[in-house]
């Protein structure tokens, strides 16, 4: 029976394991903000020209507020 106070070092497959959840796990994050920003431009640049303007107004705003949705995304991703 194995005392659970006593603790085992972790196997090399673990150790190796590690950083490479680190780098699925920021690369997941980097495509999640760059998909929500996409998606902000596409539909803003969508607007624009469905609405005929002349200056590039959901473009801009949508393009803000994806980037400041994309933010806010990574901090609640990266707080967990």
């Amino acid at each position: 029976m194995k005392n659970p106070s006593i603790k085992q070092k972790p196997s090399q497959p673990d150790k190796a394991r590690k950083p490479l959840e680190g780098y699925a796990r920021y690369t997941n994050l980097a495509f999640q903000m760059f998909a929500i920003i996409g998606i902000g431009i596409f539909a803003g640049v969508k607007l624009d020209q469905w609405l005929n303007l002349s200056f590039p107004v959901f473009t801009l705003i949508l393009s803000i507020l994806s980037v400041a949705a994309a933010i806010y995304s990574a901090i609640k991703d990266l707080i967990r």
